[in-house]
């Protein structure tokens, strides 16, 4: 069978796109290729800042032929008086056979007239041209180019395509492209046009031998030159950075490693800086020591593979010097006024144009804050609201800087930096105006789902009391985030609140902090273009549902079933969803629980079925005389056993809870084997189906094990 090569051929790709690009094209390609018929032994991706690829080995050459059997007309109306009617012959030329060729088939509404048709394969190259452009056209972009034709859309300009199966070029055209076997090597070191033979690993060797490489080739080398070049300094490595290292990979097809050097004077300017200045802005990485301090080098990645001069590391020295002479001038001149000074200042600096300025935001954080202190008080945890406080004051000040106003990746980071190196208040001791710096520093973490979460209870509370306000505010506007869209990124803010509370197991209720947040703007004008409360919750509620099921399946790599089980029985304290889908964790491969599960699904679908029929269970169980011994002996086991099932769920114990509750096993078993719960008498039932909802009541607050995947678990 022959090997499909696919290549997309353009102009430079923003390096944050390639990799999400990539990934999809290969699946839409795969996906195509199974329902096509033409299902592939293996599709692997290939891409560089210029060119997307896929390369699918061992398909067909055609499709197989498919037989269908096509239902026709009933045969009451196909005959009549045992001749063939006009709806008979219809069908027999739509299905292109005689009326002779006919079968008849019994089905449950009757007889039908059927026919067999055998649809002929077509050949692959065919198939692949007619699909592939809509496959390409398809491919999300965060941002396209448009030219000549309107519909004419991709990241960016379409300059060459290659399609092959095997040697066979395919008559794919894509924006006005059409496809051959010309691909096209290194811009600086190759002669250009690179003849491609056929798909397989000869593309692979044609492009390495043009100075192109794959994505783990390029990966590899530069990982190597950085080693090399860091040993040419005694004792220095170089900072790991795994997003840099990313997207250098991506900026590059053929790349190679310089040692560059600056200034030890600008090692005064904190590290922060410093690295943010070399790696968001000139993708260089850092060198550092044994101990981790900063060394006067970096290390640049170029996408040739020499500099046998040294006019590009010189170029680099001079613009590097240029950048941190701009950021001390920035840092020094911030400097002559003080964090607290700038807080009028921003009363001019917009938070959102319905949501007021920074200035409010500030009151409106300290508020939340003050709350969230006394929450985390009450519960026993060690916390100082005064620390807080300032910081929330401070917080958001650094936005005025000029050094953050030139690095914007560093607001907050500057902010804990000024108030550490600035006198706040000379009443404070040192230990204080530190423990502040440091919460303002810490109050944007976690930025993703990967990054820490706030060293500190103080920083901690600022960074979900901050987030908070930005979602309450959001959500109460109406703006939630829809599909693909979320331009005020409140998934991660949302994110970063789960993780948060998580990780600090802090005490606090998601609907409740919700409400607080959002109270936090009564009587602004804002308010007056809020949604209705009502709609506020609903929508809140669901997004912080999703949220923390991300967290629990994706962070924490929770089952499915286990997380919807949980969730089903409470989704607004973290922590405590946390403790149950532990707890559930250690006990769902159990046989008692598999069991219990299977029991669960029938008690619900009894009741369900129940309330369809308009049948409301009694009160309460009440035991009599004509009470069968398997009910009787389901509601002692309840009875008995109810108060210590529940101090454990007081005490979070819910590992022993299950246990105990998975005691119940054997008597629920009898129960559905001798009793019938829905039976004639009317008191009978009613009271038989009290007990079920009492019973999975109890099975349920700690999580819905009607949830639970039971099939193949056994």
């Amino acid at each position: 069978m022959p090997d499909f090569l696919l290549e997309i051929g353009c102009e430079e790709i923003p390096a944050r796109m390639i990799a999400s690009a990539s990934r999809e094209l290969r699946d839409r390609v795969a996906a195509m290729l199974s329902r096509e018929r033409l299902a592939a032994e293996d599709v692997t991706q290939f891409d560089t800042p210029r060119r997307l690829a896929v390369m699918a080995a061992g398909i067909p050459s055609a499709q197989p032929d498919v037989t269908e059997e096509v239902t026709g007309p009933p045969v009451n109306v196909a005959y009549k008086d045992g001749e063939p009617t006009p709806a008979a012959h219809a069908f027999a030329r739509k299905a292109g056979v005689q009326v002779s060729q006919l079968e008849r088939i019994t089905t449950s509404k009757g007889e039908y007239l059927s026919a067999k048709i055998t649809k002929q394969g077509r050949r692959a190259s065919e198939v692949l041209a007619e699909n592939l452009p809509r496959e390409l056209s398809s491919i999300y972009w965060p941002k396209n180019m448009y030219w000549s034709k309107p519909n004419e859309r991709f990241v960016r300009p379409v300059r060459w395509l290659v399609a092959l199966l095997d040697q066979e070029t395919i008559p794919l055209e894509f924006e006005g492209v059409r496809a051959g076997k010309t691909s096209r090597g290194h811009r600086i070191l190759s002669g250009g046009d690179v003849a491609i033979s056929r798909a397989g690993s000869a593309y692979v060797d044609a492009l390495r031998s043009a100075k192109v490489l794959g994505r783990a080739e390029r990966e590899q080398r530069i990982r190597k030159a950085l080693d090399a070049a860091a040993r040419t300094i005694a004792g220095a490595r170089w900072r790991e950075d795994n997003p840099l290292l990313d997207t250098v990979v991506n900026l590059t097809e053929f790349p190679s490693v310089i040692l560059g050097g600056f200034d030890p004077q600008f090692l005064v300017l904190p590290d922060e800086v410093l690295v943010t200045v070399m790696r968001d802005h000139q993708k260089y990485f850092a060198l550092e020591d044994a101990e981790g301090k900063l060394l006067p080098h970096f290390l640049a990645v170029l996408n040739t593979d020499s500099d046998p001069q040294g006019l590009i590391r010189h170029g680099n020295d001079r613009v590097l010097r240029a950048r941190f002479n701009d950021a001390r001038f920035f840092w020094e001149t911030d400097q002559k006024k003080s964090l607290l000074e700038r807080l009028e200042l921003l009363r001019h600096v917009t938070f959102q144009k319905d949501l007021g300025t920074y200035y409010e935001k500030t009151q409106r954080v300290q508020r939340l804050c003050s709350w969230l202190s006394e929450i985390i008080k009450q519960s026993g945890m060690a916390v100082r609201p005064g620390v807080i406080h300032k910081a929330a004051c401070m917080a958001k000040a650094d936005l005025t800087t000029e050094l953050v106003k030139e690095f914007t990746e560093l607001q907050g980071i500057v902010g804990g930096l000024y108030a550490r190196a600035q006198e706040l208040d000379r009443s404070l001791p040192e230990a204080t105006r530190f423990a502040i710096a440091d919460t303002i520093y810490d109050h944007y973490k976690p930025e993703s789902t990967e990054d820490e979460v706030p060293r500190s209870m103080e920083g901690a509370v600022l960074s979900v009391g901050d987030k908070a306000d930005t979602i309450a505010g959001m959500f109460a506007l109406g703006l939630v985030p829809s599909g693909s869209k979320d331009p005020f990124a409140l998934r991660r803010q949302a994110n970063a609140i789960v993780k948060v509370i998580a990780e600090k197991k802090l005490p606090f209720h998601l609907s409740d902090l919700m409400r607080d947040a959002r109270a936090g703007y009564q009587g602004s004008e804002a308010e007056k273009k809020f949604v209705d409360d009502s709609k506020f919750v609903d929508s809140v509620k669901s997004f912080f549902r999703e949220r923390l099921e991300f967290y629990l399946k994706d962070v924490r790599g929770y089952a499915y079933d286990v997380v919807q089980a949980v969730l089903a029985a409470g989704a607004d304290d973290v922590v405590d969803v946390l403790a149950r889908a532990e707890a559930v964790k250690q006990v769902m491969h159990m046989p008692e629980f598999l069991a219990i599960g299977a029991a669960c699904k029938r008690m619900r679908n009894i009741l369900k079925q129940a309330g369809e029929k308009g049948i409301e269970p009694a009160r309460q169980f009440n035991a009599t005389p004509g009470s069968d011994p398997e009910e009787i002996s389901l509601a002692a086991f309840l009875e008995t056993h109810a108060h210590t099932i529940e101090e454990y769920r007081k005490k979070k114990e819910y590992r022993d809870a299950l246990m105990l509750l998975s005691t119940a096993r054997e008597r629920v078993d009898a129960f559905f084997d001798k009793v019938m719960v829905m039976v004639e008498d009317q008191k009978v039932r009613t009271n038989r189906l009290a007990l079920l909802r009492k019973l999975l009541t109890e099975f349920s607050t700690i999580a819905d094990f009607s949830e639970i995947v039971t099939e193949g678990k056994a």
